[in-house]
């Protein structure tokens, strides 16, 4: 299916193009190729939100390294972890990545996604304490029943896309109930490019089944000279990672012309 945006949606985003260029559709479909893909974007203090799949974008799924957003307000707010730079010790036991296999602060550790230092956060956090911030900041459907240090990985915890953007806006506005100091760490923590007048930030998640990729999250802020916007995107299929579903997300914005080329 070819979905368009329409020009005026298209002249919400950006100037009028010149006379003689017509604005170009945006083609979902071909984003996202082969995958089974759901996107949704919102100007944010601004009646503007773009969809792609609604019904897509309403399903939940295994959150996957997205929630590490999540897991670092926790940790943050709760005193667990101390700041950004707080340092945990690698144990020696082998990863899936090399990267993983050295001590990480949280703040690398939310860069190269290290599992095993979000799993010993958590375990630190405990299960009262963990199910009371999934029940206040609403996150998902709340369901930590897969167990303290594995609930969010492909297992009980699940959210939509509709529900990731809501998480992100209100991490943006700052209307978490929690420490405010926290949100912008966090958000500083998330950045991943800037460039000229625009900042884009997010988080990227990829699940696993049978030992293959088959989802991938990519959900984040884009800050576009004086507008900003919160979006989430997913795609299911063979292969599907989270850096794939970054790299689309990151074309759509070109196409809605709020990002230049790298």
């Amino acid at each position: 299916m070819f979905v368009s945006v329409l020009v005026p949606l298209v002249l919400a985003i950006a100037p009028p193009p010149p006379a003689k260029t017509a604005a170009a559709p945006i083609d979902f479909d071909a984003r996202f190729g082969a995958f089974d893909g759901c996107f949704v974007l919102k100007e944010i203090g601004q009646d503007f939100t773009i969809r792609y799949k609604a019904d897509r974008c309403k399903e939940g799924l295994s959150p996957c390294s997205t929630s590490k957003i999540f897991n670092s307000l926790v940790a943050l707010d709760s005193g667990v972890a101390t700041g950004p730079d707080m340092e945990l010790k690698w144990d020696g036991k082998a990863q899936n990545r090399k990267e993983c296999e050295k001590d990480h602060t949280l703040r690398s550790a939310v860069r190269v996604s290290v599992v095993w230092y979000f799993q010993e956060l958590a375990r630190r956090v405990g299960a009262q304490r963990m199910q009371g911030y999934l029940n206040k900041l609403e996150y998902g459907n709340k369901d930590m029943s897969g167990g303290i240090d594995q609930f969010w990985l492909c297992s009980s915890l699940k959210i939509s896309a509709e529900e990731q953007l809501s998480f992100i806006e209100n991490l943006y506005t700052n209307r978490l109930p929690i420490k405010p100091e926290v949100m912008e760490q966090v958000r500083d923590m998330i950045v991943l490019e800037r460039s000229g007048d625009w900042v884009f930030s997010g988080k990227t998640g990829t699940g696993c089944s049978y030992e293959r990729n088959d989802l991938g999250w990519f959900v984040g802020h884009l800050k576009s000279g004086k507008r900003e916007f919160v979006f989430a995107a997913n795609a299911k299929g063979l292969d599907a990672m989270g850096m794939k579903t970054r790299d689309i997300v990151f074309s759509i914005l070109k196409d809605l012309r709020l990002v230049r080329d790298r």
